[in-house]
């Protein structure tokens, strides 16, 4: 059952010209929808999945990880490619980081890719912890959706589960490593005033792509959710264009890459100080049984840990911090909100391994390591 009306994915009919638009995180196709049929108005035939996990409720979503929602994107473009002569792909946010990562794998099968408010990276420290923090505390509640215009339908979820939130990281890492694959016309579109994701992932976007068309187009009036925002028209011309752009030819891929260059650079780098000829002293071969005898693990003698009185404070207040974090999570328990309890829970660990790093330190002020 969908949580959110009109959620479903849809595929709309036109002509041999395709365009698949990918929505985002806790979204629906419902946060894409007036985009994905302004497309078919142009007469291009449009697929809008609903990608796996959404559309539903966040405990489904929680279930699922990136590459259920990349394996719905793929499933939908190898339909569209059925039936039609050349796809264009349009990503929003985190529809952005999947819409990248298919052209980093099938790009030489794309035209175009239109990227709107997309999501490669979020540098705040407090998603550093998620990965803990799953464990701990399923969801969090979300803030106001990210639309300027007033009284916008109901899109998506109102809570951010952290298992997924976690995975998401992981395809963003995938998603900003690889970004020199892509070689196709790209159009960069995003809000200056965007408060889910900072425009910064923008611009790493444009600094890193391999294209040598980049067409960057900048919204002023909306915030997140531009299809469902005032600069809605905006977004539909320069969408517009920059696909009858790519089709006359005005807007093409980059020069022939060959990843096996690098590969082959990568690899005289590694030799290149070694010898592979018996005029040196050592043959390469010798190196690699030097390397692995020097590098050979010598498993450590640890003992028992003694903790000290501040140890035994952080020791307790990690348990109540603990205690706390779960009757928050299961029942409505709650004295003091969330994050007093997660920090107190982070920062007990903290103090413990800070101790007992710094109670065997011998090393006396100003020496080196």
């Amino acid at each position: 059952m969908n949580s959110i009306p009109n959620s479903t994915g849809f595929t709309l009919a036109g002509g041999k010209i395709g365009v698949l638009v990918i929505h985002g995180f806790t979204g629906s196709p419902v946060t894409i929808a007036p985009w994905a049929k302004y497309f078919n108005q142009l007469g291009y035939t449009v697929s809008a999945p609903c990608l796996s996990g959404h559309g539903t409720d966040w405990q489904k979503l929680n279930e699922t990880t990136w590459p259920d929602w990349y394996s719905s994107v793929e499933q939908s473009f190898i339909e569209l490619k059925k039936s039609c002569d050349r796809v264009f792909v349009a990503g929003f946010s985190m529809g952005g980081s999947l819409a990248l990562r298919l052209c980093q794998i099938r790009g030489s099968e794309v035209e175009g890719l239109i990227l709107l408010n997309p999501s490669i990276h979020d540098r705040r420290f407090i998603l550093k912890l998620t990965p803990i923090l799953k464990y701990f505390i399923p969801s969090i509640k979300k803030g106001a959706t990210d639309i300027a215009a007033p009284n916008p339908p109901k899109h998506s979820y109102g809570r951010t589960p952290l298992k997924a939130l976690d995975s998401l990281r992981k395809l963003w890492q995938l998603a900003e490593r690889d970004l020199y694959l892509i070689d196709l016309p790209v159009m960069v579109a995003y809000s200056i005033n965007d408060h889910a994701v900072d425009p910064e992932n923008s611009m790493t976007v444009i600094d890193n792509v391999f294209s040598v068309d980049i067409r960057e187009v900048v919204f002023e009036n909306s915030y997140h959710n531009v299809p469902l925002d005032y600069d809605a028209d905006l977004l539909n011309t320069e969408s517009k264009l920059f696909i009858e752009d790519v089709l006359s030819g005005n807007l093409q891929r980059g020069p022939d890459f060959k990843e096996t260059d690098l590969v082959d650079a990568e690899f005289d780098s590694i030799i290149s100080g070694l010898s592979l000829d018996e005029s040196a002293p050592t043959t390469y071969l010798d190196e690699l049984d030097n390397f692995d005898e020097v590098n050979r693990f010598i498993p450590p003698n640890p003992r028992w840990l003694k903790l000290d009185q501040t140890q035994r404070a952080s020791a307790a207040a990690f348990i109540g911090s603990a205690i706390y974090l779960l009757l928050y999570t299961l029942t409505d328990f709650e004295i003091f909100g969330v994050w007093p309890a997660v920090l107190g829970f982070l920062g007990s660990i903290a103090t413990i391994i800070w101790r007992t790093a710094r109670k065997n330190d011998d090393l006396e002020d100003g020496s080196i390591l």
